[in-house]
């Protein structure tokens, strides 16, 4: 099944709202444009990020549409339109930020982080959607002024409200790291791997890079266990995990098998199979025999039914993404050959809610790879480059 593309970011962002709440939607800095800010659209929630080139103290003044942000240093003068919910245009000028509110939103709250480690300093702004937050004035009560007795239902000029920001609630993208098999289903074997191992090294060393960039990591095993010992049953709490509208990623670690001369890594998104493919993979990961056959034939069944809906094919548009982001890094650190970004009916990456993949990451089985594999040194370097493309997808530094 050949997935439609997204054609536009506005389209995709679009998109995202509906389906991929909590996922970091965000447009990356240029490397000459340090002023503009990084967006995001959250649940209940637009988060705008300029990096600063130093810790700040500011504050913050409501008027009208915009929120102005008065910090104690100086940042390079820009300014352009943004097509986030709840914003419409953003303005940084020596040392102030203003964000263009959209209409019907009268609100923000805005707080300066401090630089950490390899992080910057940054100005983050959260501008509430919901319709809820959209009613409450920009002037606190607290703040505001008694309307005089003689005030007619005619528009009144609001004073600015100066006060000290409050830091938001911490925010951070979550990801789910599927160590293939585990417990009594070992997976893939060779005379060089067991794959329920060495999937389960790399998630744990792709996590430790994840967390180092403060992204926030589920673990679906962090030992040798299965989550269920009924197969169908397993793979439905593994992908019940990325049911949370908070994930911003599902990925599912594998090692592949075949004959001596098969060799390379290929991810997958869900759908059907490419023209030409047989479904033995698939059968394979979905717990071989019978069982694999079944949960195969019920995870086709969803890939067909999936066509006609635009939620699912958001989904899929954005797991594609993920998909050949992780393809590409994983060929580039490891040289290994490419066998492409494809679909085929996993049952793991069936239901998940948002963008899911699955990535075979060399065959155990191969005289060359098999040996690869069991080195602790390449499986690092496959956990780097899987943590980066992760990043590079959340749009995370």
């Amino acid at each position: 099944m050949n997935a439609p593309t997204v054609s536009s970011c506005s389209t995709s962002r679009w998109l995202a709202r509906l389906l991929l709440t909590g996922a970091l939607l965000a447009s990356g800095l240029s490397p000459m444009a340090q002023a503009a800010p990084r967006v995001g659209t959250h649940d209940g929630f637009t988060r705008l990020v300029f990096e600063l080139p130093g810790n700040a103290t500011s504050t913050v003044t409501l008027q009208g549409q915009s929120v102005t942000v008065t910090l104690n240093l100086t940042l390079k003068a820009e300014q352009g339109p943004l097509s986030a919910a709840g914003v419409t245009a953003y303005a940084v000028g020596g040392r102030t930020v203003t964000v263009t509110l959209a209409k019907g939103h009268a609100q923000a709250k805005a707080s300066v982080l401090p630089a950490s480690g390899t992080q910057k300093a940054r100005l983050v702004i959260d501008v509430p959607t919901s319709a809820a937050a959209a009613k409450v004035p920009a002037t606190p009560s607290s703040n505001r002024p008694a309307t005089p007795p003689a005030a007619t239902p005619k528009a009144v000029a609001r004073p600015a409200s100066t006060a000290p920001i409050t830091p938001p609630a911490a925010v951070r993208p979550r990801v789910v790291l599927d160590a293939g098999h585990g417990g009594i289903d070992p997976g893939a074997q060779s005379r060089w791997v067991s794959e329920e191992q060495v999937t389960l090294d790399i998630a744990l060393r792709t996590r430790a890079e994840l967390v180092q960039h403060g992204v926030e990591v589920v673990m679906v095993r962090e030992s040798d266990r299965h989550l269920s010992s009924n197969k169908s049953q397993d793979l439905e709490a593994r992908s019940r995990l990325a049911k949370n509208g908070t994930v911003s990623a599902f990925v599912s670690i594998h090692v592949n098998s075949a004959g001596p001369s098969a060799q390379g890594i290929e991810t997958y998104y869900f759908g059907q199979p490419m023209a030409g493919r047989n479904r033995t993979l698939a059968v394979q990961e979905n717990g071989g025999g019978s069982v694999g056959e079944t949960l195969t034939r019920q995870a086709a069944s969803s890939a067909q039914n999936m066509l006609g809906d635009i939620l699912a094919q958001a989904k899929i548009a954005f797991s594609r993404e993920l998909a050949q982001k992780v393809q590409s890094r994983l060929i580039a650190a490891t040289g290994a050959v490419s066998r492409g970004v494809q679909t085929d009916a996993f049952y793991v990456i069936r239901n998940p809610t948002t963008p899911a993949i699955l990535v075979e990451v060399g065959f155990g089985s191969s005289p060359v790879e098999g040996p690869r594999l069991a080195q602790a040194a390449y499986r690092e370097r496959l956990a780097q480059a899987l943590a980066r493309a992760i990043l590079d997808f959340l749009n995370t530094k």
